[in-house]
């Protein structure tokens, strides 16, 4: 009885405490800088629009960019992809859960029979005066059982669980924002595309102009065979970028629309008639390198999954202790009739207290200690260069952003210089001083100048777009304030 009490007492103190083996999680803190080393070029930057980081893609100013991001964020097949993922950890989730939690099972039967009289026992009842062959037996049984969590060892899975369906969680937001990303940064690359295009047709048809006159000069013997041959090979040159850009304008549209869940084609009439490439809007409030474990839900995906590793250690120490279990039984029985079946006389019950130690198997869970211990400290340093792989793509994109910017400045100076140099060139014709040759010739240097800004215009707008995603996009992460109540 003493044994018993004790037992009783180590049990309900357990349960009440609440404690469990293993380490307790404590979140890490890795040591960061306070401030990117861009931030001051970021916050020197011009704008007409600041970005709402929350909708970051609307800040562009197209309109249709906006409609296309919030297609994909309906219809992407990646983002579907996430979100079944959600309900799978959900579904372990509550697994977990009702591991804590005790089970019953009902089981009811009731059955007749006719008794052999040709058995042994069929002869001895046979014997008997007024011995019926037909039988009827009835159950209805109520089975309890619980497995008593002494050691925390489920209350470590549910910890496991709960950080995995926290992680898929984060992990939808991580998708959403990628596919934000990919959506712009895509939709801008077909604008930057299909101007670059214009001006590659728009040179080839200033090269055949150049050859034309060149050949017509080498006809009369003004000019020598030289400069024709050359003009050839420029026109050559000029006329092969086109299928170039072609292809990489085809490549991105069915890239936007496999991005929006539709076979290829699907929006490409609606991209046919080219418009400006989108400006970047001004960045603001790009807070500091420590505040990105609050702004990526990717670094969340990484410290959840941690924290799940963490638990697992609980998990496989626990299998050291034995586990307790009690399970009971009420049921009524009768072989008589269903109106004797809830009567005192048929009714039964039973109760045990159940005990499960592997208490010759600690080379194996030492085995699975040393695995889980090692999971762990892969999780832990995954997320730490998940860190600072995180400021290396602000500050990455900061760069690129700020320097693009400064490229697309110089190159619209060089443009304007260019028409001027053009313009020149064009009166110097007019009034006999040069030729056509020197005209054709500034069309072309101004031509390539364009094309430059336009690629750098392009880049411009994406490195914008992969800094909104390097800075997670305006989400915000309530998990560690979640972890701290628990």
């Amino acid at each position: 009885m003493p044994i018993k009490r004790s037992l009783l007492i180590f049990v309900t103190t357990s349960l009440a405490t609440g404690c469990a083996v293993g380490p307790d999680y404590i979140q890490p803190s890795p040591v960061m800088p306070d401030r990117y080393l861009g931030h001051t070029a970021i916050e020197q930057r011009h704008a007409k629009v600041t970005a709402d980081f929350s909708v970051w893609w609307e800040s562009f100013g197209d309109p249709q960019l906006t409609r296309f991001v919030k297609t994909a964020m309906e219809q992407n097949l990646d983002l579907a992809q996430a979100s079944a993922r959600v309900t799978q950890t959900r579904a372990g989730l509550n697994t977990a859960n009702a591991a804590l939690l005790p089970s019953g099972t009902v089981n009811t039967q009731g059955a007749r029979a006719y008794q052999s009289v040709e058995t042994p026992l069929g002869q001895v009842l046979n014997s008997k005066p007024n011995f019926d062959r037909h039988g009827n037996a009835y159950d209805v049984n109520l089975g309890v059982g619980w497995e008593l969590d002494v050691f925390g060892g489920v209350r470590r899975a549910r910890e496991a669980a709960l950080a995995e369906y926290q992680a898929s969680e984060a992990g939808v937001a991580a998708t959403r924002l990628t596919v934000a990303a990919q959506t712009a940064d895509i939709y801008i690359s077909i604008r930057g595309l299909q101007a670059r295009l214009d001006i590659a047709r728009k040179q080839v048809q200033t090269q055949k102009d150049l050859l034309a006159t060149i050949n017509l000069l080498y006809s009369k013997g003004l000019v020598a065979e030289l400069q024709a041959r050359q003009a050839e090979g420029a026109l050559a040159l000029a006329q092969a970028s086109v299928p170039i850009l072609e292809t990489g304008l085809d490549t991105a549209m069915n890239a936007l629309d496999v991005m929006l869940g539709k076979p290829p084609g699907t929006y490409r009439v609606e991209l046919a008639n080219a418009v400006a490439i989108p400006s970047p809007p001004q960045i603001a409030s790009s807070g500091s390198p420590g505040d990105l474990l609050r702004r990526r839900p990717d670094l969340i995906v990484a410290e959840r999954r941690l924290a799940a590793s963490n638990a697992r250690i609980g998990m496989a120490i626990a299998e050291y202790y034995p586990k307790l279990s009690l399970s009971g039984l009420i049921g009524s029985t009768t072989s008589v009739s269903a109106g004797n079946l809830f009567t005192s006389g048929a009714s039964q019950a039973t109760g045990a207290l159940g005990l499960r130690w592997r208490l010759f198997d600690f080379g194996r869970i030492n085995a699975q200690i040393s695995l889980a211990k090692g999971q762990e400290a892969e999780a832990l340093a995954a997320y730490r260069l998940a860190m600072l792989r995180a400021t290396e793509d602000v500050e990455n994109a900061f760069s690129a952003l700020v320097k693009r910017e400064e490229q697309a400045s110089i190159l619209a100076q060089g443009v304007v210089s260019l028409e001027r140099a053009r313009g020149a060139s064009l009166a110097a014709y007019q009034k006999g001083i040069v030729s056509l040759i020197e005209v054709l010739q500034a069309d072309e240097n101004l031509l390539r100048a364009s094309d430059m800004q336009i690629q750098a215009q392009t880049e411009s707008a994406r490195t914008a777009v992969a800094t909104f995603r390097a800075l997670g996009g305006g989400w915000q992460s309530d998990y560690p304030e979640a972890i701290a109540r628990r």
